[in-house]
């Protein structure tokens, strides 16, 4: 695998790997380092030689191994034999919220921060209308706004759809 293709799928994988991550660990800063442990472990195996057939299937295993050692509290690494396969469900799961954080993260600013007080903090239209001195009314429009970019982006075509992890 050439630098050029590794750095490829480090832009493809990093974040729905840092959400399967987040996921066992619960701690974002721990994931980070999961994740960017397995890849370095995967530059390791390429730069010596070795050939990673299926890098997705490869790289799951491994955060998933880093992930297990981080719980266990150990430096030393576990087998992927230990830990079992990762389910498909669990790539499919990272892999949509992935999606979904990368469309909230490009809202535009406001609409962001309006979106994930409500979604994430919980808040009540009136009490974001208070606290970010804005109208009802207008924290209504940014939040119709949101929901209809993240509509576009993620292909629901208008349908409704479930945020699970806000």
């Amino acid at each position: 695998m050439t630098r050029r293709e590794f750095e490829r799928q480090f832009k493809l994988l990093y974040m729905p790997l840092g959400m399967y991550a987040l996921r066992m660990l619960d701690d974002v800063e721990a994931a980070e380092d999961a994740v960017q442990d397995a890849f370095v472990k995967a530059w390791e195996q390429i730069e010596e030689g070795r050939e990673i057939a299926n890098m997705k299937a490869w790289m799951y295993s491994c955060v998933r191994n880093v992930c297990v050692d981080q719980l266990r509290g150990r430096k030393e690494q576990v087998g992927v034999e230990e830990c079992g396969d990762v389910a498909e469900d669990d790539i499919d799961t990272s892999e949509r919220d992935a999606r979904i954080w990368g469309a909230i993260d490009n809202l535009p600013e406001r609409c962001r921060e309006i979106f994930l007080m409500s979604k994430r903090d919980g808040m009540t239209n009136d009490e974001i209308a208070q606290e970010l001195n804005l109208s009802v009314k207008t924290v209504k429009n940014q939040m119709t706004k949101s929901f209809d970019r993240l509509r576009g982006v993620l292909g629901e075509g208008g349908k409704p759809f479930f945020l699970p992890f806000l």
